[in-house]
């Protein structure tokens, strides 16, 4: 039976409260997910839709780590294409198809791009590539969902893109991708599965593993908001942390399986007026591809792909990655961007599988599944765009010992056809926004905001905004946000912290100049109620975030990895996970 998909902090108790009772072996877990980014949430989605017993757990926030950081698109990658990795072209273009038309169309949405043409031969190169890219994805199994790509000459560049340089270009081509607000993916990934009967539970870290002879029989874990320690009993335990891959080996006996390499990707947000265009860009750098892509009333500028093997839980954006990306972007644009220009900046790790002496931009995107010891699976390497695709595979090799343990037939995974929560109803929703409008006197464009976020369950949303009218107003200090999807976030989707809220619930920590400064207090005080803060505890997450965002800024300011990293963990931790 369904069951609510609420992350209220009262699921998150009782989540608990499941998982300490696993510690009697007739109260076990088929499936424990350790790790809930993208493919943690998708894992713990695939295990109980298939009937399966599941269990999240997260020793930070939901997709804290790579899966709040990323480029934010859900695409194929036409750079994989000049590698001939036509396999993992074509499983992202299907994926993305499937979230676009049926899984998540209210999260999911088409951008355009332009790509940029300087010489005469690179049309009919470029012009190939893209045919194929488009072909691959009406062939595969799901709708396309976008447009078709389209030549464009100079003349037609510059009146879609004015800010662009035209001067030295002989055209364009206009195709198409799609983008989504990652963090939000993965909650409302996680939340899906909670309404199936998964239970989640967030600071929550695997301090250990359980062992009968050589195999894994569940962990031992802490509850950090409170310090308390709990064993954790499952059949098997999937491991997808991501960058923290080895620590989690290293628990098992040391590494071996899997060598996980972690590269550093940092993007810049600028304001939407910086840039005249009614489409984003994408080009080549020696190094990398670079992408311009509109971003609401943003654009997101990135990426870098160097090694990092500082902090992985804070990557740091150095002043030569942000003077990187601004060079690149400049030699496309007629008004170049400077520092100033400059709203935000933030950095992500992406896990990949290493080879020797290869450069992180030669990296394997594609990931892999083993099963070091028994009891144990370890699902690392990926994309994005292809989480589902990876979370199958996770539990496809979790199967056998399932089968072995218990004597029962596992059916095969239906995530293809479990769309995700707030899917349904978008579209009737959407239709009727005026008199959504109308009846909660919130003015359209915010009504059109909110079905952008929360799909078919803006109705949650709007009845907080009923029940409490003064939740109608703006968030000080982030005006593009309501009050009410700040309590929202608390009771519905699992925000426990400041940071949770300003960095992941919505965008504000990249999408201000201040960075969130002056929205900081206000957040915090819409939280203290449902979470049960007094004054003190406020000031304290308040004080956090602010010694967080001087830190960040100081390590912008730095020229080294090394320099920018002490910077950047000079802000303690909210929770300590150590």
């Amino acid at each position: 039976m369904t069951q609510s998909s609420a992350l209220s902090p009262a699921a998150r108790a009782e989540a608990l409260t499941v998982l300490r009772a696993t510690s009697q072996p007739a109260a076990e877990l088929d499936v424990l997910v350790v790790g809930a980014g993208v493919v943690g949430a998708g894992v713990a989605l695939d295990a109980v839709t298939r009937g399966l017993s599941t269990g999240l757990v997260e020793q930070r926030d939901l997709a804290s780590g790579t899966s709040s950081r990323s480029s934010k698109l859900v695409h194929g990658g036409l750079r994989y294409l000049e590698m001939f990795d036509f396999g993992l072209v074509r499983e992202a273009l299907e994926e993305r198809g499937l979230h676009l038309t049926r899984l998540a169309p209210h999260l999911v949405r088409p951008v355009p791009f332009l790509y940029p043409l300087h010489h005469t031969w690179e049309r009919p190169y470029v012009g190939a590539g893209l045919a194929l890219y488009d072909g691959m994805a009406m062939a595969g199994k799901y709708d396309m969902g976008v447009p078709k790509h389209r030549h464009l000459f100079r003349k037609q560049v510059a009146r879609i893109a004015p800010d662009l340089k035209t001067d030295e270009m002989v055209g364009a081509i206009r195709y198409y991708d799609c983008q989504v607000d990652d963090a939000r993916w993965v909650m409302t990934i996680a939340r899906t599965a909670q309404s199936h009967g998964a239970v989640v539970a967030t600071r929550t870290k695997v301090t250990g593993f359980l062992r009968e002879g050589e195999r894994v029989v569940g962990v031992r874990a802490r509850d950090l908001e409170t310090d308390t320690d709990l064993e954790i009993r499952a059949r098997v335990v999937v491991n997808a942390a991501g960058v923290w891959t080895d620590e989690i080996q290293e628990l098992v006996g040391g590494r071996g399986s899997l060598d996980v390499q972690a590269s550093k990707g940092i993007h810049l947000v600028v304001p939407r007026d910086r840039i005249r265009s009614e489409a984003g860009f994408i080009t080549k750098t020696s190094t990398s591809v670079l992408f311009v892509i509109p971003w609401g009333r943003h654009w997101i500028i990135g990426t870098t792909d160097t090694a990092w093997d500082l902090d992985k839980a804070h990557p740091a954006a150095s002043k030569a990655d942000i003077d990187y990306l601004l060079t690149h972007v400049n030699t496309i644009l007629k008004d170049p961007l400077d520092h100033d220009d400059v709203e935000g900046v933030y950095a992500g790790l992406r896990p990949l599988l290493k080879g020797e002496d290869e450069a992180t931009s030669k990296i394997s995107r594609e990931h892999t599944v083993v099963t070091p010891v028994p009891g144990l699976v370890m699902i690392a390497g990926g994309k994005l765009t292809t989480y589902r695709v990876m979370a199958k595979d996770a539990v496809d090799a979790a199967v056998p010992t399932l089968r072995h343990l218990t004597a029962t037939t596992t059916r095969e995974s239906i995530t293809d056809r479990v769309p995700l929560v707030g899917s349904q109803g978008f579209e009737t929703r959407t239709n009727q926004r005026v008199m959504l409008s109308r009846k909660s006197g919130v003015p359209v464009g915010v009504i059109d905001h909110l079905l952008g976020r929360f799909g078919g369950m803006v109705d949650e949303v709007l009845d907080l905004i009923r029940d409490r009218p003064e939740l109608a107003t703006p968030l000080p200090g982030a005006e593009d946000y309501l009050s009410a999807e700040i309590v929202y976030a608390v009771t519905h989707e699992g925000a426990r912290h400041l940071d949770d809220v300003l960095a992941r619930r919505t965008r504000v920590s990249i999408e201000t100049f201040d960075r969130g400064v002056a929205a900081a207090r206000p957040t915090a005080e819409l939280m203290a109620g449902p979470l049960g803060w007094d004054q003190a505890r406020i000031d304290e997450e308040v004080d956090h975030y602010l010694r967080r965002v001087e830190a960040e800024r100081q390590s912008q300011l730095k020229m080294t990895d090394q320099e920018a990293d002490e910077a950047r963990v000079s802000a303690p931790e909210i929770v300590e996970t150590a």
